[in-house]
Parts: C-alpha cells; structure tokens; sequence
C-alpha cells in the first residue's frame, strides 16, 4: 500500500527492489536445497560408516577408509554401498524391497533376461537417499520434493502430494512437488465428502490406482494439467493411517508389479513417519484450525463489503508472518479491476506488492497476528500494479485476527468498487487526470495523473489556470488565452490543445477540457476540469499525413509508369490484328491487355517469314508487370527475331535467347513457344522453354502438343531445350497461347488445360470448322473460364490446301 501521493514514483523503485530481492531469495533457496542433498548424501554415508565401526570394532576414520576402498574394489559409488551397508544393517521396509529385488535376479530361469544389477543398487540409493533427506528436510515441502526427485521421478512421475488425514474426514496438502503454488494453494484444504483418491484410499484403507485421472472424473490436485495415472497409497505406523501418498504421472499408469507396490508402500511409511514428526500441533488441532475457518468464511459470506482471510504460511520465519489469500466471500471486487481468480491463493505481496510500504496494510496484518489487537482506519491507500501501471484508491481498512486467519474488511471511499475499477481502467486507458480549482480560496486539487502528466513530483504546488500559460509553447499561449477567456469570462464550457513544456525538458501534446460551477447565486466560484496526454495520437496524425502525400506522390507515378506501358505494349502489338497469310498458313492474332494498368504485362508474340523462306512462330510471357515487364518483352521479341536470322533451329534459339536473358538483362524470367514452319514439308519444329504447350485441332478433335523439357529463359546461365517435330495436314489448326487465357485460382493447372482442350473442340463446332479463323480466336476469348486479370496472348495458325500452280 503507497503513502499519500502518487503511486507511481515509490512503486517503480519498490517494484526494482523487490524483482532484486526475489531474484536473490530464489538463488539461495535453490543453493539451501543443493546443501540439503549434500547434507543427506553425507548422513547416508555417515551411516554405513557407523555400521562398520560396530562390525570392524574399528574407528570413524579407518571406517570411512574401508568404506571407500571396498567401493573402489566392487566398482560402485561409496553411496550405493552405504546404501547396501545399511540395508543389510536395517531390517526395515527400504531393506525388504531392495532385498526383493535381489531375489528376483537369483531366481531367474536359465536363458532369461535377468533384471539389470544396477537396477537393484537404483532402488537401494534412491530409497535411502529418500529416506535421507526426509531426515534432514525442514518441513514436509522439503520431504515431496526429495521423494519426487530421488525416488519417483526416475519412476517416471512428475508430482506428489502428502495429505494429512483429520478425525473430520477432512484432508490437509501437507507438502506437495510438481505442483504450480497456486494449484497447491487451491488444494490447501479438502473438506469432507470430498472423493478425491486421497480420500477413498483411506476409505478403503488400501492403495487406490487410477489409469488415467482425466477418464475416472475424480477431482484431485493438479487434475487440469496432469491427467495422467495417479496412485494414491494409504500411510500410517502401527496400523494408524495418518495421511495419504499421492504420485502421479502424466502418462498411463505403469504396471504395478509387487516390487513396485513395496517400493510406494516403503515411501508412504516414511511419509507417516514425517507427518509425526512435523505436525506441530498435532490433527486436533489441525482440526480446530479447520473449525476456526469454516466459522470465520461463513461469517465473512454475510458481509456487504469486500473482505478477504489471510492465513500465515507455516513456513515464515517466526516474527514475520508471510500471509497467502486463502478465502474471498461473494461481496470481494478487486479494486484494481483484475479477475478474482488472479487473487485467490496467492500470497498477499504477490497480489498487492505494494502492500508493503510503511504504515501499510502488510505492517498493519502483521501487528495484529501478532498482538491479537484488531485495526481500524477511516482512511488507507489501497495500491496494485498492473501491467506496470500503479493503481490506487482510499478505503476505510478492518483487520481482525481469527485464530491462525486474519480478516481484512475494506470500503472504497470512491463509491462502489466497481465504479472506482471503471474510473481507475478509465484514466490508465485514457491518460487523464482530473483536476479542480475554486476560484476565491485559490485552493487547486490534482490527482495523481495530473502531476505524473506535468512531470511533477506530487509534493509540488498545482499550477493554476492562469498561470498555465507559462508552461506552454510559446506559439501555443494564444490559444490557451481564448481557453481562458471562454472558461472564464464568458463561462462556457471550453478546451483546447497545446504543447507542455515539463521541468525535466520533454514536450507533451496536451488537451485541456473545463466546465465553470455556479453557486447558488449563479456567481462562478470553481472550475473543474481534466488533462489529457494525446501526445500519441497528435504523432499519430503526423506520421498518416506524411503517409497520405507519400502514397499521392508514389500513385502519381505508379499511374504514370503503367500509361508509359500501356502505350509501349499498344506500339508493339495491337490488341486486334488482321490475319496474315503467308504460304498456306493463315495467322491470326487476338491480345487482351489486363483489366488494372499496374497490371500491365509482359505477354508478347510474333510471326515472321525467315529469308530461308520458313516461318517463324513464337508466343512468350515475361515475369511480372509494369514498365520492367513491357522492356523485357520488346528486348527479347527483337532478340529473338535477329537470332532466327541465323537459320538455326528452335531449341538452339531458345538457348541463345536464355543466355541473353540471363546475361544482358536483370532480374528477368520469361516463357517462351517457338516454332518453325516449313511451307515445303508442312513440319512444325518447335521447342519450349517453360511455356504451355500448344493445341492442335485436328478433324474436330483437340490435344496439346508434347510438354517438352525446358527450363524458364533466365534463371540459369547455361541450359538445353528439347526440340520436337509435328507434321501438319490442310484444316489443322494450331493455338499458342498464355497463361492468361486458362488460369484459375480454384483448380490445378492440367485441369485448366483440360478445359481449353474441350472450349477447342466446341469452338471448332460453333464456327463451323477452322475456315473461320478469327471467330475461333474470339471463342476462345469470350468463353475462358480465368479469373486471374492477367494479360492474355492468343496466336491461331490454320493450314490450308496449297493453290494450283497456273
């Protein structure tokens, strides 16, 4: 709980102290533990060193000599031979079940797989180490975690619970491993009725397994995240049960064979035995404790305010009681607006850190377990830190003590609790602070939001109204005059914006908003108001209207790359051509640029009559759009047409065309068709390189040509293209096309095929033939099922019947 003030300025420095401090007490806890099992490593050897001073009638030291040479000889730790030493000694629970074990090797057929030796040895040192640390643990916590760590866990458990047994059939988590502390604060307490395993193992007064808790429907500790098997074994010492072991794991229960059954019965003697040792004041008075409770949540169940019963941690230091959250009746809100979940079964510090200031509710809780003498305050700083932020609130504070409870009563000043949660997210969220200043005492009233907003500390005078001026950007002043002059002269309700220029040097965009309060008279005598930081939002503002001309500026030239492409593309290849008749193939060409002008691309054909008299065929399409996409296009549709000048073949071609591509251009990938007619032979030689391979249809009937190897033009310097030869009959006609013309985003690639292979064949039929060459081509266009908006290149060859020499 903070002082007075805001609780921002102690809570940071508090908050940095106590992160230090927990970091240092988790570091020593975990090197008191490693002590601790060094410790009991050493008893258990002290033990056998005892047993061979009795036997060898020797001393201490030769003892401890003998020890570690005999361990030497056999090849084994000093520990597992003083665990062999003292089990051969003891004629307990441990010695049977290591001696079980040893049975079963001896007695193993010939030609069986006998039980490994050092298994044997495993159960002798983690039983003893158990046993061990059990004796020199301070308190039952410490004693599950032995057990968990040297005895279960290489059993393949991850947690165990050691319940206390009351004569009201109640249980109590005597101490517990593998557990998060808040599941076993949760699980402090059974009471009666309960079925947990624990519970009907003491029924039944016999171990109770469960293959898998998540199927049994049992309510148990840790039943959310551990769903595994779960043994709950009965423990007791001369036939009274005084508590329950409890082992779980998150798998299926291993099978219990009996040497493993005597090992859990072994561990849950020693965990009667601990339970003896620690109760401190034994189960009546564990059951008066319970009574005490049970009494005090009852009569906390009628109260109208929030209350919540501390319960000191049995494992505080005396003197200095650590309390933990066991109990909140219905009424309980937490002010600082978290989940009652969040609050319950933590300890009071983890909750409500600030809890421990000076003359805060911690000292005041403290007090009264100590003394008895209950404590009542009209008004108390209640503070909690979320998500870093300090909230705080008055109350009138009770604490009473109960037994070993204490109960903590509070009433927010503030109105209900709810409404102060609201106001106090309200003014986190928002970043405002509320202020009020009555103009004839001159007496200003801030809260703490308003001084953390002006960079003041909370002992500094509040600036008035009129003086705020001063504290302002100087091209600001004006507008916080007009401010004043409304609020003021006029008495309206007014606000304005301007810059704060805080002592510490940092400027913030502040927004100020003031009603004027009449007295009775109708005379202004207070002004009350609120601040509020938007310096976010008015950088906000900046940055999107920096933002909007960039994208104005960037669209311009977006617009004016995509006309320079448009154009470009229109120059080279008009979206309709004529057919061109060159010996007895017919060409016809259709073109239909995408719907979007950024989408402008890079789809490109030609047809050209060769010196050799063969004609050249070609379709290709250029990655990507845009004004890099239209230069790629021109550069290679001229290389290609200066290279078939050469006479060379279409595969030969296209190689040269990738070394172009890949060499004299950047960043350029392309597909390509070509192909060469011969008017003489009617042979189409075509290759491809990454490109769709053209249809041909033939007396009605349509099939793409083969999908010859060819890697994409560009992406390797060097490649090699597969070459083919069809020959062509008078009616063909052959189509080359892009990829525009058949993708769609809903289905693979050979199906989009499969469908032009079919509108083919229909458009022959809707024509009348291949005669109509240009009606085919429009068929196609009209009736494509793509849906991908991208340039579409289409190229219709016909053959027909050579006209007879005169």
């Amino acid at each position: 709980m903070a002082p007075d003030g805001p609780a921002g300025t102690p809570a940071g420095d508090e908050g940095t102290a106590v992160g230090r401090l927990a970091t240092t007490v988790d570091l020593l806890r975990r090197e008191l533990e490693q002590a601790h099992a060094d410790a009991a490593g050493r008893a258990l050897v002290e033990m056998a060193v005892g047993v061979l001073v009795e036997r060898l009638h020797c001393g201490p030291t030769e003892a401890a000599v003998q020890l570690a040479g005999l361990a030497e000889k056999a090849g084994v730790t000093p520990l597992v031979l003083a665990a062999d030493l003292v089990n051969q000694a003891a004629a307990d629970r441990i010695s049977a079940v290591a001696r079980d074990f040893v049975t079963a090797s001896a007695a193993v057929p010939a030609g069986a797989t006998a039980p490994d030796p050092a298994g044997t040895d495993s159960v002798a040192v983690r039983l003893r180490s158990a046993e061990a640390h059990a004796l020199s643990g301070q308190d039952t916590e410490a004693v599950a975690r032995s057990m968990l760590d040297h005895a279960l866990r290489p059993l393949g458990a991850v947690a165990v619970a050691v319940w206390a047994a009351h004569p009201d059939q109640s249980l109590s988590l005597a101490g517990s491993a593998g557990f998060s502390e808040e599941e076993a604060h949760r699980w402090r307490h059974v009471p009666p009725g309960v079925p947990t395993p624990a519970r009907r193992a003491l029924d039944q007064r016999a171990a109770v397994a469960y293959p898998a808790l998540a199927g049994a429907g049992i309510p148990s500790i840790g039943q959310h995240g551990i769903g595994g098997g779960r043994l709950a074994v009965p423990a007791g010492i001369g036939g009274r049960l005084t508590g329950v072991l409890e082992i779980c794991w998150e798998g299926p229960l291993p099978e219990q064979s009996q040497p493993l059954q005597r090992q859990f019965e072994a561990l849950a003697e020693l965990c009667a035995a601990t339970l003896e040792n620690w109760a401190d004041d034994g189960s009546a008075a564990a059951g008066e404790r319970d009574a005490h409770f049970e009494g005090l949540r009852s009569l906390t169940d009628g109260l109208m305010d929030p209350c919540l019963i501390l319960q000191a941690d049995p494992g505080g230091a005396p003197g200095a009681p650590r309390f933990g959250i066991r109990y909140l009746n219905p009424a309980f809100v937490d002010f600082a607006g978290r989940p009652n979940s969040a609050i319950l079964g933590a300890r009071l510090l983890e909750a409500y850190p600030l809890a421990a200031e000076p003359g805060g509710l911690l000292e005041k809780a403290e007090h009264v377990f100590v003394t008895g003498e209950p404590f009542h305050t009209g008004a108390m700083t209640l503070s909690a830190m979320v998500d870093g932020v300090p909230l705080s609130t008055t109350a009138k504070v009770s604490v009473s003590r109960h037994g070993d409870c204490l109960a903590v009563v509070w009433r927010i000043d503030e109105g209900t609790p709810r409404v102060a949660r609201l106001l106090q997210h309200a003014q986190r969220l928002g970043r405002i602070g509320g202020f009020e200043e009555n103009l004839r005492t001159r007496q200003i009233a801030w809260n703490e939001a308003v001084y953390e907003l002006h960079g003041l500390p909370p002992t500094s005078p509040p600036i008035p109204l009129e003086e705020l001026a001063e504290h302002a950007h100087p091209d600001d002043r004006h507008a916080i005059g007009r401010f004043l002059r409304n609020l003021l002269h006029h008495q309206r309700p007014s606000s304005t914006a301007f810059r704060l220029l805080r002592p510490d040097g940092v400027a913030r965009h502040i927004r100020v908003v003031a009603e004027p309060v009449h007295d009775p008279d109708h005379r202004l005598t207070v002004v009350r108001g609120a601040y509020q930081d938007i310096s976010a939002q008015h950088w906000t503002e900046v940055a999107l209207a920096a933002t909007r001309d960039q994208l104005a500026q960037t669209a311009q030239e977006a617009a004016e790359r995509s006309r320079l492409a448009r154009q470009l593309q229109h120059a080279i290849m008009p979206s309709v051509r004529g057919p061109v008749d060159a010996e007895d193939l017919r060409v016809a060409v259709r073109y239909r640029p995408a719907e979007k002008d950024h989408l402008v691309g890079g789809d490109w054909y030609d047809t050209v009559a060769l010196p050799s008299g063969k004609i050249l065929l070609c379709v290709g399409d250029v990655a990507g759009h845009g004004i890099e996409a239209a230069t790629g296009m021109v550069a290679l549709r001229n290389a290609l047409r200066g290279l078939a000048a050469t006479g060379a073949g279409p595969a030969q071609l296209l190689t040269w065309l990738n070394s172009i591509t890949h060499q004299l251009t950047e960043d350029l990938t392309a597909t390509a068709v070509c192909g060469l007619y011969d008017p003489e032979t009617r042979r189409l030689r075509w290759a491809r390189a990454g490109h769709l391979p053209p249809v041909l249809l033939r007396e009605g009937g349509a099939e793409t040509l083969p999908q010859l190897s060819g890697i994409l033009l560009g992406v390797l310097g060097q490649a090699e293209y597969e070459e083919s030869e069809v020959q062509l009959r008078p009616g063909d006609l052959l189509v080359l096309y892009t990829d525009g013309l058949i993708e769609r985003r809903d289905q693979s690639l050979q199906a989009s095929l499969t469908g032009l292979i079919s509108l083919t064949e229909q458009a022959g039929e809707a024509v009348g033939g291949p005669g109509d060459l240009e009606g085919h081509l429009d068929h196609l266009l009209r009736y494509s099922l793509a849906d991908t908006d991208d340039d579409t290149c289409l190229v219709g060859v016909s053959v027909r019947e050579r006209p007879e020499a005169p």
